[in-house]
């Protein structure tokens, strides 16, 4: 039996409580939350649940009380465009590729910088034509 919560397909054999975290804006206490809230055992494998609890915890998810999935993209995508065009400082470091929360970049950050290029490599390029 397939589960889909969200447009998302729930893992069979993983527990409830770990399951329901492969929806994108949905966390561990979040989905504890959820849980509770409905009265399922987090400990129950996704397979092990009856239609009843299934329907709870459907009208739950789907109830429009969370932003989740492709809303939540949209907005998160939406607030860094915003945050883009007033060039504020955290507009700034998306738009440059930079970290964003403060990391330090005089060492580390290679993945968010790229590929850096050798200094004195252009030069001898140059040199040999």
């Amino acid at each position: 039996m397939r589960v889909r919560l969200a447009g998302v397909e729930l893992p069979e054999n993983k527990r409830i409580d770990i399951a329901l975290t492969y929806i994108y804006g949905i966390g561990r206490s979040l989905s504890e939350k959820i849980l509770k809230k409905v009265r399922i055992d987090s400990n129950k494998k996704v397979k092990e649940l009856g239609e009843g609890e299934l329907k709870r915890l459907r009208d739950e998810v789907e109830s429009g009380k969370y932003i989740l999935e492709g809303e939540l993209r949209q907005k998160v995508a939406s607030n860094i465009r915003l945050m883009k065009e007033i060039k504020c400082y955290k507009g700034i470091r998306h738009l440059r590729g930079l970290p964003v929360r403060g990391q330090r970049t005089r060492s580390n950050a290679k993945t968010r910088k790229g590929k850096s290029l050798p200094v004195g490599g252009l030069k001898r390029k140059l040199e040999k034509t």
